[in-house]
Parts: structure tokens; C-alpha cells; sequence
């Protein structure tokens, strides 16, 4: 029998992240220092336990009609198929269609920051996206219909108490439609997650949230499908305008 602990892999998980997001906010003073630090604890778990089909990076992300959206502390986007619209110097620009999900990466979740995630992840929802049809052996396929983003928060604690009751699911009903938050983390006390069946968000308070967190959002990309196959040259025709 292996000496190897299933419950204890997960739990070790969790706590490694956990002390990560708590160094951070203890031994950084700059609190602009203190949000990268955050963010990178986040973006390093999901490049390393997503499937690599999937990236994780901070970016902004821009659609063929030239809109941007704000900086976005974290977006999970296709590496497979999808090309950089821009990459210098860790400065990503990310084209719309290649999106899987967008995250705010806080210290503590708190009714600001909630509303603060819902204003950034609807930023990215509004922009445009291409769909071109798929050329294969026969023809062609129609267009793949577009994917919904997933947009969500990640944090190390919760300022209300309870940590997730009332206060975060009023702010969380409040908003519907492209500001609507799938899914979040505050890693010490839980995480929660919106169920399109029965249009509610389920909260679940627990000690090992960062890993059930993780799981959650792997399953949440198995059904997400695959983003579409982007319209390059919509965003070439931009070439043609003179920027002097």
C-alpha cells in the first residue's frame, strides 16, 4: 500500500497557497508591490495546474474594433490556437476572442472590491468578438457560437462576517448579465460559484478553498468548449490606418 495521503495533497495545496497570499500581505509594504505580489501567487497556481492548453498572465485585452478593455489583474486565455496581439517587456495585449476568463486578484474581498471585480470583468465582456467558420477535410463548419467568459474575484480573506453570508450574496444577486461574477476565492475562508441550472450562487465556507477553488474552475473550462477561430484580419485592417 502507498505511504502517498490523497486529503493530505490537497490540504498541502491549499496551505501553500494560503502562506503565499499571507507573506505577501505581511512583508510587502507598497501596496502597488503588494498587488503584484498577490497576483502572481494566483497566476502561478493556474500555469501550473491548468491544462496547458489554457494561460494565465495580467493583461489588457483588446477586440478587432479597437477597444480595450482596463488592465485585468488576471486573464486565462487560449495558447493553442490564439495569437498575441502584442508582447514586450511582460506588457500582453490579449485579442477578445481568445478568452477563457477574467479575474480580480484583491488582498480581502469587501463590498467595494466586489463591485470593483463586477465593473472590470464587464469591461471585457463588451467588447467584440469574431467567429470565422472551420475549414476541414469537406468544407467548412459554421461559426462556433462564442463562449461565455467567466469572470471572477480572488482574495486571501473576506472583510464580512460572516465571511460568506448575506452581505456577499446580496452584492453578488445584484448584479446579472455581463458584470455577473461566476466564481471567487477569499483562500482562509471559502469560495463560491454561480449555477446557471438553477440561477443561484452557491457559497461554500471552507478550510481548503484555494484547492476546492481550483477544481471548481477546472470543471467550470471542461464545459466552456474551445473559443472560436479568431478573424485575424479584422484586426490587421488596422495596419491600414495611419497612427502618425
Amino acid at each position: 500500500m502507498s505511504d502517498w495521503s490523497l486529503p493530505e495533497l490537497l490540504k498541502s495545496l491549499h496551505e501553500d497557497i494560503e502562506s503565499k497570499l499571507t507573506i505577501v500581505r505581511k512583508s510587502f509594504a507598497h501596496p502597488g508591490t503588494k498587488g503584484d505580489g498577490s497576483e502572481n501567487v494566483w497566476i502561478e497556481l493556474l500555469n501550473t495546474y491548468l491544462p496547458k492548453r489554457y494561460r494565465a498572465s495580467n493583461a489588457h485585452v483588446v477586440d478587432s474594433n479597437g477597444n480595450f478593455s482596463e488592465q485585468m489583474d488576471i486573464v486565462v486565455y487560449d495558447r493553442q490556437y490564439s495569437p498575441f496581439v502584442f508582447h514586450y517587456q511582460e506588457q500582453i495585449i490579449i485579442p477578445a476572442e481568445s478568452v477563457y476568463a477574467v479575474f480580480e486578484a484583491k488582498q480581502s474581498m469587501d463590498l467595494g472590491m466586489v463591485k470593483y471585480a463586477q465593473k472590470k470583468v464587464e469591461s471585457v465582456r463588451k467588447l467584440h468578438r469574431t467567429s470565422l467558420p472551420i475549414p476541414h477535410a469537406g468544407g467548412t463548419h459554421p461559426p462556433k457560437n462564442l463562449i461565455p467568459i467567466i469572470g471572477g474575484i480572488l482574495t486571501l480573506e473576506s472583510e464580512w462576517k460572516p465571511a460568506f453570508g448575506d452581505s456577499l450574496l446580496n452584492q453578488l444577486n445584484n448584479v446579472q448579465g455581463d458584470g455577473i461574477l461566476n466564481i471567487g476565492c477569499a483562500a482562509s475562508h471559502g469560495y463560491f460559484y454561480y449555477n446557471g441550472d438553477k440561477k443561484e450562487f452557491i457559497l461554500l465556507p471552507q478550510k481548503k478553498a484555494a484547492t476546492a477553488f481550483l477544481f471548481k474552475l477546472i470543471a467550470i473550462l471542461q464545459f466552456s468548449g474551445t473559443v472560436p477561430m479568431i478573424d485575424i484580419q479584422a484586426y490587421s485592417n488596422w495596419l491600414l490606418t495611419d497612427s502618425d
